[in-house]
């Protein structure tokens, strides 16, 4: 870069030179002067000088060309270096110190404690289980079942009900008006009967015909 600065500076002074020659031989003596340069031995001095001038500022010229191409050639290499060096850099830096392990009050060492999951809130479907209620028609063959109560968690409730009963009979559960289930008319056996219930007050018969009025009836209550 230094080279090519005083390259130029040498152009300048040349050319300048130069210029200055050159107005000095045609405004300065030319027109003051007709007979300038006069002798021969005039012209050839005035000759010899206007060459000297002249091969001065073309060398000139092509050393600052050549000086300005060397310089432009040097940056990029310097980049490549400094680009090449930058990684190394950030390699050397110091590497993150080690996350300290955390001690007891007693002064040993506390292992950290594996986890397999967020344990599911109690109010959760996953962590509630399933409500079995028991209920039986009256074996001697009355129309009536064995309690007129039941009870369970708000979620997956399971009726499971026994008829020993020469009389068929079933078990259905409604919100209202509105059957949510029931199972299939039966005698001599257990059926089972699932739902998934919110907490309120729901009501249990028999759909046999005639044999809810006579007594086949309960409530369910959900909580």
């Amino acid at each position: 870069m230094l080279a090519a600065e005083k390259s130029k500076v040498a152009f300048f002074i040349a050319g300048g030179l130069l210029v200055l020659w050159a107005l000095t031989v045609s405004l300065g003596l030319g027109l003051r002067k007709p007979d300038f340069p006069g002798s021969l031995a005039g012209q050839r001095a005035v000759g010899a000088i206007s060459a000297v001038l002249v091969l001065a500022a073309v060398s000139t010229a092509v050393i600052t060309s050549g000086g300005t191409k060397s310089a432009s050639a040097a940056t990029p290499s310097s980049s490549q270096k400094s680009a090449s060096t930058a990684p190394s850099e950030t390699s050397s830096s110091e590497p993150a110190p080690a996350a300290s392990t955390p001690t007891s009050s007693t002064g040993g060492t506390r292992s950290p404690r594996a986890t397999t999951g967020t344990p599911a809130p109690p109010s959760s479907p996953a962590a509630s289980a399933t409500s079995t209620l028991k209920l039986a028609a009256n074996p001697a063959g009355q129309l009536a079942y064995d309690t007129k109560q039941l009870s369970a968690k708000a979620g997956a409730v399971t009726i499971e009900m026994t008829n020993m009963a020469p009389i068929e009979h079933d078990v259905a559960v409604a919100e209202g008006g509105k059957i949510l289930g029931q199972t299939p008319v039966f005698t001599g056996g257990s059926k089972k009967l699932t739902l998934t219930l919110k907490p309120g007050t729901y009501t249990f018969f028999c759909t046999v015909p005639g044999h809810r009025q006579a007594g086949m009836e309960g409530t369910l209550s959900v909580s």
